[in-house]
Formats: structure tokens, C-alpha cells, sequence
């Protein structure tokens, strides 16, 4: 910190607007906070919290948030909490902010496999949980998440956490019971995409190209492609038809696909993801029932 500069610090003035507490603003948490910023939200309406001080005070340096030294003083400042650590810590800071939670307090969740019923249990009766499942995209402003509210939350609190996700991309609404599903699409999605990519970049090394011009043609196919797909909204197999001539050289490419099971693959994946993202809500159940 420079000489004599001061962080923003808590007061008893509560500026005009929802107030949003980030607990752990790690990596995630500070994301959503710099899109929340970015996007014009007045910075004095936003807290956070850290295991760390260095991370909650550098966080405050740039962008005019306020640090608090702990959960459950932020936790009572706010109107929306954002439990954004780690799933294994979401139960003990739900127990450490319980008694801060007030009425009408939103809490949105970003742990993965913890469900709205499990942390209700350990918030004050009625608090309305709102389950949010976010990707890495966020921090170029392109993520994709799913929200889902849980037995207390109202239309109106979904739509807060709708409101808070869209400062970092696009938000859509599913039941709960889809949670599982959406993380093995698009939670993990992007590192299937990167596997992808890294493959088809030493695929062209192998074709004798320079790395950093197979990395440049793999990047840029992979955006136009997207973007090809997002625009116009045509269905993806008459994408893949109109680039594929009959007896040419993308089809020899996707029938060697189809030979290896790149489909199956891709199936078996996504159920694979799915069934350990369910393992992992349950194991995170029993844990906390045996307390």
C-alpha cells in the first residue's frame, strides 16, 4: 500500500442500493466483483472477505470495495451474501454467519455440489439460497451460469442472483435437480474445450506447423466457430453438414473421429463429471450429518 493511502472502510452510511457481501474473494468472488464494478455498480455497496488480508485489502486498493476483517460483520451488512469458498468451508461459514444473517437476506451459493436444502440448514429458518454454478469464462466477461432457487427464494431473489451473475456473462435458470448436468456441460465444459485445443495444436505440430501458428489457427477456429454458432443459431450438425463435401477431406477427418468414439468419449465424460459432482453433494450431506 502506497504512503498514507487509506482503504474504503465499513461505516454506519449505508449508500443507496442492494448490498453484496463476497465471502472468500478469491478467484471467483473477485471476478463477479470486478463485472459488478465494471458494469457501474457504486463500489461502496459491495464488501468482502478473505482467509487472507493481503487479498481482501488488494482488492479494496483496486477497486473501492470495502474489506471487512470477518464474515459475520459482513454478513450482517449485507441484503445479499455470495459464499464463494471453497464447498469443504461453505458449512462452517454458514454456522460462523447464522446468527448475522438478518431477514430478507439473500444467499447466493458458488459451491459446487452443495445443495440449497444443505446450506439452509444451517442458516437461519426461511433464508432464501440460491444455488449458482459459474465458469472460468467469467473473467473475460463470457461466462455461462446456472441458477437454480431453493425452497425459500422467491422470484424476485432469483432474479438478484440473476442480476449479480450478469455483471460477468449470461445466467440461465434450471431446476436444482439439473445442477449436476449443467456442471458437467458448461462448469467443466471449458476444460474439455482446452483439451480439445491443446490437442488440435500438437496435432498441427505433428503436421509440421510452427507452435505458435497452430496455437493462432486452433484459438481463432474455435472463436469463429462459437460465433458462428451463437449468431446465427443454426443447429449444429448443419454447420458441421455445410463444411463437410461429400467423399473430402473433413469427412475422412470426422470419420476418423467417429472410429476412435470421439462421441461416446464425449458421453462418457459428461456422466462421468455429472456422477462424481453428485458424489461429492452427498458426500458434503452425510458429512454435515454426522456433526
Amino acid at each position: 500500500m502506497a504512503a498514507g493511502e487509506r482503504l474504503p472502510e465499513p461505516t454506519d452510511e449505508r449508500p443507496a442500493g442492494q448490498h453484496l457481501a463476497f465471502l472468500g474473494a478469491g478467484t471467483m468472488g473477485g471476478t463477479i466483483a470486478r463485472g459488478l464494478v465494471a458494469a457501474g455498480r457504486d463500489p461502496r455497496t459491495i464488501g468482502v472477505t478473505s482467509h487472507g488480508a493481503a487479498t481482501r485489502e488488494k482488492l479494496s486498493r483496486e477497486l473501492k470495495v470495502l474489506a471487512f476483517d470477518d464474515n459475520p460483520s459482513a454478513a450482517q451488512w449485507a441484503d445479499v451474501v455470495v459464499l464463494g469458498v471453497k464447498p469443504a468451508q461453505a458449512l462452517a461459514v454458514c454456522d460462523e454467519i447464522e446468527p448475522a444473517v438478518g431477514e430478507g437476506t439473500i444467499v447466493v451459493s458458488l459451491c459446487a455440489g452443495l445443495s440449497c436444502a444443505l446450506l439452509e440448514s444451517r442458516l437461519p429458518q426461511g433464508t432464501a439460497v440460491i444455488r449458482v454454478m459459474p465458469n472460468t469464462p467469467a473473467s473475460v466477461g463470457a461466462a455461462i451460469s446456472g441458477v437454480s432457487g431453493g425452497s425459500s427464494a422467491s422470484d424476485a431473489d432469483v432474479a438478484a442472483a440473476i442480476a449479480v451473475m450478469s455483471a460477468v456473462g449470461k445466467a440461465v435458470v434450471i431446476p436444482e435437480s439439473q445442477q449436476d448436468a449443467l456442471a458437467a456441460i458448461s462448469g467443466s465444459g471449458p476444460a474439455y474445450v482446452f483439451y480439445f485445443v491443446e490437442a488440435l495444436v500438437e496435432a498441427g505440430v505433428t503436421q509440421g506447423l510452427a507452435r505458435p501458428l497452430a496455437t493462432e489457427l486452433a484459438v481463432q477456429t474455435l472463436l469463429g466457430s462459437a460465433r458462428l454458432l451463437d449468431e446465427t443459431g443454426t443447429h449444429p450438425t448443419l454447420l458441421r453438414e455445410a463444411v463437410t463435401s461429400p467423399g473430402g477431406t473433413t469427412a475422412a477427418a470426422l470419420r476418423a473421429l467417429d472410429d476412435r468414439g470421439l462421441r461416446c468419449a464425449i458421453q462418457d465424460a459428461v456422466a462421468a463429471c455429472a456422477r462424481r459432482s453428485a458424489e461429492l453433494g452427498a458426500q458434503a450431506a452425510a458429512d454435515a450429518g454426522s456433526r
